[in-house]
């Protein structure tokens, strides 16, 4: 039985999270044993630790799973109940304890997961904590199987007494709703913030909960699409990367006559944009939006944005005076840059937006509410405020598939040797005079994820074709 856990284990722990099926892969006794393992692992030196929790069905068993091991260990728990993620790290940011959030995000209502963050919303990756996690909950779960219940029983009370003085934690409630959405309304000025009339597509995800809360006593009109908290997703995945889920989001915005529309994945931490005719709005330019607006604020400082935004990010940057660093793509890394930068803000492609005051922690919602306040200061709908940074056209991602994906990547550099600057921080990115090209291996499938961004649609499909041909694959479009 513990080799059967084990594998498991080394099937759920992803590189930034913990993530499966409900009951044949994420079972009681896999997340209990994941929770003795993040006491003795991340929270050695803490007296609790905070944990949220999704609107998924799954998700209060397993969370009760999780607490019960964590309390085993001698540490409190501090149960925000339903929640955000940006409100758990949030709230290990501010209470500078350890957090463990349950979610699949964007995931079918089958799938759950834990994403873990150390004292003071310090991220935990696969090479900063989350493989020494992993192996304390097999050894864990090989200890209780190497003996009867009862003597395993004691064998884990005799060493949680030796560990923590025999006391077992205890579990309390504590809302921080209220506090976290007034953190959010923080990073705008409210006297400014006229009337805007958005609506949000919430996908019965937990921005259903939190969006309400944020936007209370400001001028902000809302209508809202699926805020009911229901992770069977009955209307459709929570996941607006895929285009069929943004659809009635799009129909709502042109029928309400909206000055854009707004949609959260499952966890809310994401956030994707459509303007006013319903056209979708990519997180670059989100991303420019929102680094103009606080450089007006701190002139000089850092902005991070990863290597597959637009051009115009950079560019946006220097423009406003600011310092633009351009690094590769994971939320631990970018989170670990900011520290090291003292940057304010960092954008990645894929939706996610991080504030140096929101403890470098990602936000959708804060994205969200300083898009909509650049939205009430032009007093325009958003294709007009987004209208001095679209400035290039691009191929959105394409899955390439290739035999070995390092042969395939030093064929590419090969070819294109001499054509311009190369950047390998993750994969290759190439700037050549006709546009510049990344292409980077995928974390989970045999594939190269290639993006484009040229002056114009022609240069940006004959750079396609080009770099698609000498990797020598076939390539499909993953994000229509």
């Amino acid at each position: 039985m513990s080799e059967a856990f084990a594998a498991v284990l080394d099937r759920i722990v992803k590189a930034y999270d913990v993530r499966g099926l409900f009951g044949s892969e994420l079972s009681a006794p896999v997340v209990r044993a994941l929770g003795v393992a993040v006491a003795r692992v991340l929270a050695a030196d803490a007296k609790a630790v905070v944990v949220g929790r999704d609107m998924r069905p799954s998700s209060p068993g397993l969370v009760d799973a999780f607490a019960d091991g964590v309390m085993s260990c001698g540490l409190d728990v501090v149960d925000l109940g339903l929640a955000s993620t940006d409100q758990v790290t949030y709230a290990s940011g501010e209470l500078r304890l350890p957090s463990a959030m349950f979610t699949a995000s964007h995931n079918p209502a089958a799938y759950n997961g834990i994403k873990l963050s150390r004292a003071g919303a310090v991220p935990v990756s696969i090479d900063s904590g989350l493989a020494e996690v992993r192996e304390a909950a097999a050894e864990f779960l090989a200890a209780e199987a190497a003996e009867a219940a009862e003597a395993a029983e004691a064998a884990g009370a005799a060493g949680d007494r030796a560990g923590r003085g025999g006391r077992r934690g205890t579990r309390r409630e504590l809302d921080l709703l209220e506090d976290f959405a007034a953190h959010v309304r923080s990073f705008v000025d409210l006297d400014r913030l006229g009337t805007v009339s958005v609506a949000v597509d919430a996908g019965n995800g937990m921005a259903g909960l939190l969006w309400p809360a944020v936007v209370a006593g400001t001028p902000i009109v809302t209508e809202p699409l699926y805020f009911e908290l229901d992770g069977t997703f009955p209307n459709h995945p929570a996941n607006p990367l895929v285009a069929a889920n943004l659809r009635d989001l799009q129909a709502a915005v042109r029928a309400g006559s909206h000055a854009l529309g707004l949609a959260f994945d499952g966890d809310a931490d994401r956030v994707f944009a459509v303007d006013e005719a319903g056209r979708v709005v990519s997180s670059s330019l989100i991303g420019a939006v929102v680094a103009d607006r606080l450089l007006r604020r701190e002139p000089g400082a850092t902005v991070l944005y990863n290597l597959v935004c637009s051009r115009s990010v950079p560019e946006t940057i220097e423009a406003a005076g600011g310092v633009p660093v351009r690094t590769r793509a994971g939320h631990s890394f970018i989170k670990q840059r900011m520290a090291e930068t003292d940057a304010i803000y960092a954008v990645e492609h894929s939706g996610h937006h991080y504030f140096r005051d929101n403890h470098r922690a990602d936000s959708g919602v804060i994205a969200a509410l300083v898009l909509l306040e650049a939205v009430a200061d032009a007093g325009a709908p958003l294709s007009q405020v987004v209208a001095p940074y679209d400035r290039y056209a691009a191929s959105g991602e394409h899955d390439v598939e290739v035999e070995d994906r390092e042969v395939a990547l030093d064929r590419v550099r090969t070819h294109f040797a001499g054509r311009g600057p190369v950047d390998e921080q993750d994969g290759l990115l190439i700037d050549t005079t006709s546009g510049w090209f990344s292409l980077r291996p995928s974390n989970t499938e045999p594939v190269l994820r290639l993006n484009v961004e040229a002056a114009d649609a022609a240069a940006v499909d004959a750079l396609l074709a080009e770099v698609t041909a000498v990797a020598g694959s076939r390539g499909g479009d993953s994000n229509p």
